[in-house]
């Protein structure tokens, strides 16, 4: 059964711990991670804090992404420029935080539970929302997917195995792969 855009707020606020999700008109709770997912993407996002809080939030786990009124996600990581977050403090104080414009950084961590998920359904709703860079960072592979919007609208992507990378639209943050994955 579809629902609205509206229940499904007061259904996320009302039990935060179902990590509630919405693909098309429907619920999804996301469900519980390994500890390695866990562990990658908590590190990550505290990496990323390093980021000028006047200028980014980085919310790991929470919060969620909007393509459109009956689909929201809950990324494993994203940034969210800082104006977007007081934008929405204003506007709705007391409203679900959800970000329907384009985000700097959207990741995702493999999971055997989520993995062809994250692919199938989430990865082609950031590239329409026009997410600027998105990774998908696969633990057990060692790998960091990465697709990067092109002027044009259109997606590069990379597959990285180790050593450093630099987020496209993060200027002067540097995350460490190899570092990373030896947690």
């Amino acid at each position: 059964m579809q629902i609205s855009d509206e229940r499904y707020e007061q259904i996320a606020l009302a039990d935060p711990e179902g990590h509630w999700e919405l693909d098309c008109g429907r619920l999804r709770s996301k469900p519980d991670m390994t500890t390695a997912h866990n562990q990658i993407a908590t590190t990550l996002g505290h990496w990323l804090m390093q980021l000028n809080p006047s200028d980014c939030a980085v919310r790991i786990n929470m919060g969620r992404v909007r393509r459109s009124p009956n689909r929201a996600y809950i990324p494993d990581v994203m940034v969210i420029p800082a104006a977007l977050v007081q934008r929405a403090i204003h506007e709705h104080p007391h409203g679900l935080e959800a970000c329907s414009e384009p985000l700097p950084l959207v990741v995702e961590v493999w999971s055997p539970s989520t993995g062809r998920y994250d692919i199938d359904k989430k990865l082609p709703q950031y590239q329409q929302r026009g997410d600027l860079e998105i990774w998908r960072i696969h633990p057990s592979d060692r790998t960091l997917a990465a697709w990067r919007r092109q002027p044009d609208g259109s997606y590069t992507e990379t597959e990285i195995r180790g050593g450093v990378v630099q987020p496209i639209a993060l200027p002067g943050i540097s995350i460490d792969l190899d570092a990373l994955f030896d947690l």
